[in-house]
């Protein structure tokens, strides 16, 4: 099917052109590792119970074949950002991710400022090896600590214990990495509001540069779906977010997305890329892609789930593709940078759509009038309200 003419988008009865990008967004790398040494209860991420021995080689050659399929989609642009996410990046050695780090940068330029994260647990933290990772470049970490409670660990089917979490921080310092982020966890099973801000003043003297807090929600295909655990009341859990959100600010860690907080100069790049409707090319086992191309044509990928059809010759790495139609554009748009507290510029709505901002007229009227998007001609921002209640904000924009 030709993408030369796009579909018209249907928006309070108008037909709206889609037109080429102006300019491409920034692009980036999302590196899918799918094993871990256990699936937590809780989690419905692509990840995989590793067996003694895991297939790096293997895996490695796996990515780069990957990568060099998507290669169409670079457009001369360079890497801003890499994400190594998981399951478990850690569990790789220095040498495996060397090798793929340079089979990626002879193959796409890195910028000269380039953030490259790595996922780690506490269970994995080997202090040679995360000394091995920093010199490889990698200059980011992302620690899962969730909580340093050793009740809560357990609930959660988490491996490692508090001060092995505390550890860890310190360890991460110590290896050369100034920059790292902390993952902790709220509304855990009988949580208390002084257990979570137990946790929070733990994880503030650790000195992150970064700290992601977010609630745990019960997902299908879990175990605690299926089981699912005695969580705190609402108005518990409502306490537990404004008294952590006062916290943090009070120590110098600034919302800036619903669930990320961060000192001055240090939020995730990548996130932030993804947040804006940047581009991201996602090689691995289930990984997520979304690529521009100069013609308009917004399309996502989404890669070969199963590890061991990933690693399969006969099998394709490409799982599926779609395009973008024109009516899907502004809640993709939207879904993402609404998500910021200080919502985005709006002229990165055209920008980066194709798609006049007058195409979202009927909605910002509506979401404006019901308290839920901020009355403000050059963005695009959630009120307060609306931060709380995205889901309905965003339905005002659904065709």
């Amino acid at each position: 099917m030709s993408n030369d003419v796009p579909a018209p988008l249907i928006h309070g009865g108008a037909h709206t052109p889609r037109a080429p990008l102006p300019v491409l967004p920034p692009l980036a790398l999302y590196i899918h590792i799918p094993w871990c040494v256990r699936k937590c209860p809780y989690c419905d991420f692509n990840s995989h119970t590793a067996s003694p021995q895991l297939p790096e080689e293997e895996y490695v050659d796996a990515l780069l074949a990957d990568l060099d399929q998507d290669l169409h989609g670079v457009h001369g642009r360079a890497l801003s950002s890499i994400f190594f996410g998981g399951g478990t990046p850690s569990l790789f050695s220095a040498q495996a991710l060397g090798r793929l780090l340079k089979g990626v940068e002879a193959r796409i330029a890195f910028a000269p400022d380039i953030e490259i994260t790595l996922e780690a647990n506490p269970g994995t933290f080997e202090q040679a090896k995360f000394v091995a990772y920093r010199a490889l470049g990698i200059n980011r970490l992302s620690i899962g600590i969730q909580s340093f409670q050793q009740a809560k660990l357990e609930a959660l089917g988490r491996i490692h214990n508090g001060d092995e979490a505390v550890r860890a921080a310190d360890m991460a310092r110590q290896a050369g990495f100034d920059n790292f982020n902390l993952d902790l966890m709220h509304g855990l099973p009988d949580q208390s509001l002084e257990d979570a801000l137990g946790d929070l003043r733990q994880a503030i003297a650790l000195k992150p540069t970064h700290i992601s807090w977010y609630q745990l929600t019960l997902e299908p295909n879990t175990v605690f779906w299926n089981q699912p655990p005695t969580l705190p009341e609402d108005d518990t859990l409502w306490d537990i977010q404004e008294a952590g959100q006062a916290l943090l600010a009070e120590h110098g860690y600034a919302q800036y997305e619903v669930s990320a907080y961060a000192q001055p100069g240090r939020a995730a790049r990548h996130n932030l890329n993804y947040w804006s409707f940047g581009d991201f090319i996602g090689i691995g086992a289930g990984a997520h892609g979304k690529l521009s191309h100069p013609d308009g044509r917004i399309v996502r990928t989404w890669k070969t789930r199963l590890p061991k059809d990933y690693l399969n010759p006969a099998k394709r790495f490409l799982a599926g593709e779609k395009a973008l139609a024109n009516e899907e554009l502004p809640f993709e748009f939207l879904m993402n940078a609404l998500r910021l507290t200080q919502g985005v510029d709006a002229r990165l709505y055209p920008e980066r759509t194709g798609l006049p901002l007058q195409s979202l007229a009927d909605g910002r009227r509506e979401a404006e009038q019901s308290g839920l998007l901020q009355v403000e001609p050059s963005r695009l921002a959630a009120t307060a309200r609306g931060q709380l209640f995205l889901n309905d904000l965003l339905q005002t924009f659904l065709s």
